[in-house]
């Protein structure tokens, strides 16, 4: 561990305290050894004016959900540092009126929620504190004897602190261990199980001092390389198969990813690890992440019968540690092992994906050395699930906020480069689903929108089988499963009565309009059957009810189309996937349509080109969006019911009706 802190940089924030909190605050984050995703927190001790103008002790902590790795000057609470001090003076507060009263104490009431470890902040009389939760020095506590491994290492150094749950609780039994301590004698305190506090008037010297007591617990611990194991991935239809049974037990869909480096194929092969891990994660801050512990699948056991029984565990601890007036949280794992399985994680999104990745990949090397320390020990089962069912901890997860409406499913969508496949894209990411886009265009790898549960873009020409079978079976691999399916692909090709016609264009358009729809549809099924609450919609036309001249290969296209939506209805029914269809006429905002092709069409019917426009019943102009929302709708939990139907999206079409 080495020191990232640049004197030039630190110069540039001038003598302004806050500026120099920020910036070694990001310095920490930038490190994963130190902290993940929200992990630890800093403040910094200043007088700052109230409303009124009058100088005020204050101390600015880090804001609750924040991230030190991009924290910024509005992510720390100025709180009256007096206030804080006397709540330490009671002798019992409850975690809600901590709450309250830290909001009290709060000179600005748009600041965030204060870090939970505010009162211990200003506690320790130095003006900058760091806090962390370092891997190593955490491994170090997390094995037999870890409080005499950290006073051989450290000396008089630094204050071991048993584990105690966060908040008023740590910051009064740390009130009660230094209420006479020289706080120059010491650089630090090692919480077990928890992390690190550092602390000094110098903003540089209280994040070096950090730096050096995390390097001296990394020096200390012995070489962590995982062992050489196959790289055989894990199967995809075993991923499927556990990713909606996960999702059944979580009461909500989930999208799952393998996580395959190094140390995952040691896991998948190593049953003594796997153990390790069931005992709980490095830190107990991460339990709101990883859950409790893994499921772990056995070696050709059914993937429900190993949730269920993971389950079954989850709802018999509740029952044995469970206080009056809690609520069960649902008996579902955040990630799973097995030697068939390998290391899969599991979230409602990428973010949670990412997430829960990156503090399983902390997880395992960190096991691995706690067993040859001795044995990998974090905190107890008890200190474990307080942790986890923490009114203060659960309320971070609250503050994210209600998932969108298809949160954890995943989509595919074809012809997604351009028109109506771009928009039904759009729709689905707008709604939380994670997509994946396929187009032979290469635009297709720019995800349509901002994306909330996942793009992957795969360039692919769907009129190739094997293609057509590669882009569904990259979406599998990259979320877990596959649940909706939007066959979009097709182009409307240039008219011409059918004896012009050359028997390489009716193939051609028949490839691409009828072709590809079979091949993606053929390779989506079993996922399909896999999949969580699954439905098909196929994009036709209106030519399938009212065939214009000129277009026959098209019209007779979309006709076979129509034709196997509805027989496939009839086949994946009794697995409970829906297939329908819409069919539009005329969406004048796709690459089928320019002001050329309009106006000569408009003349050959003596309208004007608006006319031509809107020459439906509605007498309004149809849009890439309308199709995309009867799409959504089609595929939507607001259309349980539906299955083996044409949706026409064109106006109103007297010939069609």
């Amino acid at each position: 561990m080495e020191s990232l802190w640049n004197p030039d940089e630190a110069a540039a924030c001038g003598a302004d305290p806050l500026a120099l909190r920020v910036y070694g605050s990001r310095l920490l984050g930038a490190v994963p050894e130190l902290v993940l995703h929200g992990g630890g927190n800093t403040s910094v001790k200043a007088v700052v004016p109230d409303r009124w103008g009058d100088p005020v002790e204050a101390l600015l902590v880090k804001g609750s959900g924040f991230d030190l790795a991009t924290i910024v000057a509005e992510g720390f609470t100025p709180l009256r540092r007096t206030e804080l001090l006397r709540m330490l003076e009671l002798e019992e507060l409850e975690d809600e009126e901590m709450v309250l009263r830290l909001r009290l104490a709060s000179l600005d009431p748009a600041a965030p929620a204060p870090s939970v470890e505010a009162l211990l902040h200003a506690w320790i009389p130095a003006r900058y504190v760091d806090h962390t939760h370092a891997d190593a020095v955490v491994t170090l506590t997390n094995a037999p004897g870890g409080r005499e491994r950290i006073r051989e290492l450290y000396g008089r150094r630094v204050l071991w602190v048993p584990w105690t749950l966060p908040g008023f609780a740590l910051a009064r039994r740390i009130r009660e261990l230094t209420r006479n301590l020289d706080w120059e004698s010491v650089e630090g305190l090692v919480l077990e199980h928890h992390g690190v506090f550092t602390w000094h008037d110098d903003p540089r010297e209280s994040y070096e001092r950090m730096i050096r007591l995390v390097d001296a617990a990394e020096q200390a611990l012995p070489a962590a390389a995982p062992p050489p194991a196959p790289a055989a991935p894990s199967p995809l239809e075993l991923r499927a198969a556990l990713r909606r049974e996960a999702s059944r037990h979580a009461g909500r869909p989930q999208l799952l990813r393998a996580l395959e480096g190094p140390w995952e194929r040691a896991c998948a092969a190593s049953a003594s690890l796997q153990a390790a891990l069931e005992r709980g994660p490095l830190t107990p801050d991460h339990v709101l992440r990883l859950g409790w512990k893994p499921a772990r699948v056995g070696a050709g056991q059914e993937p429900g019968e190993a949730l269920e029984g993971f389950a079954r565990e989850s709802r018999e601890r509740f029952a044995r540690l469970g206080r009056p007036g809690l609520r069960e949280l649902p008996p579902a794992p955040r990630w799973i092992l097995g030697p068939e399985a390998g290391v899969l994680v599991l979230g409602p999104d990428r973010r949670s994906l990412d997430i829960t990745a990156d503090l399983v990949r902390r997880q395992l090397p960190a096991a691995a050395l706690g067993e040859a320390l001795g044995g990998w020990r974090p905190v107890d089962e008890a200190g474990l699930f307080d942790i986890e069912y923490w009114s203060l901890e659960q309320a971070k997860l609250r503050r994210e906020g209600e998932a969108p409406p298809l949160a954890g499913r995943v989509a595919l969508v074809t012809g997604a480069a351009s028109g109506i496949g771009r928009a039904c894209a759009r729709l689905l990411l707008e709604q939380g689903a994670a997509v994946a886009g396929v187009d032979r265009d290469p635009r297709v790898e720019e995800a349509p929108g901002p994306v909330r549960g996942g793009w992957l873009g795969v360039v692919a020409d769907l009129t190739d089988p094997g293609a057509a079978a590669a882009a569904v079976r990259a979406a599998v691999e990259t979320w877990g499963g596959l649940d909706l399916l939007v066959s979009n692909a097709g182009a409307f090709p240039p008219g011409a009565p059918l004896e012009e016609v050359e028997p390489e264009a009716w193939r051609r358009t028949l490839a691409l309009n009828l072709d590809s729809h079979f091949f993606v549809l053929r390779a989506a099924i079993p996922w399909l059957r896999l999949g969580i609450r699954p439905a098909v919609v196929a994009v036709g036309s209106r030519n399938v009810l009212a065939p214009g001249p000129g277009v026959l290969p098209y019209s007779a296209a979309k006709a076979g189309l129509h034709q196997l939506v509805r027989g496939l209805a009839l086949e994946l029914a009794p697995d409970g996937v829906r297939v329908n269809s819409v069919h539009p006429d005329k969406v004048f905002d796709t690459g089928a349509w320019d002001e050329a092709t309009v106006a000569a069409r408009a003349r050959r019917y003596g309208l004007s080109p608006e006319e031509y426009r809107r020459g439906n019943l509605l007498r309004r102009e149809v849009r890439s969006e309308d199709v995309a929302r009867a799409v959504l709708w089609l595929l939507s939990d607001a259309c349980p019911a539906t299955t083996g139907a044409g949706l026409p999206v064109d106006g109103g079409d007297p010939r069609a009706i």
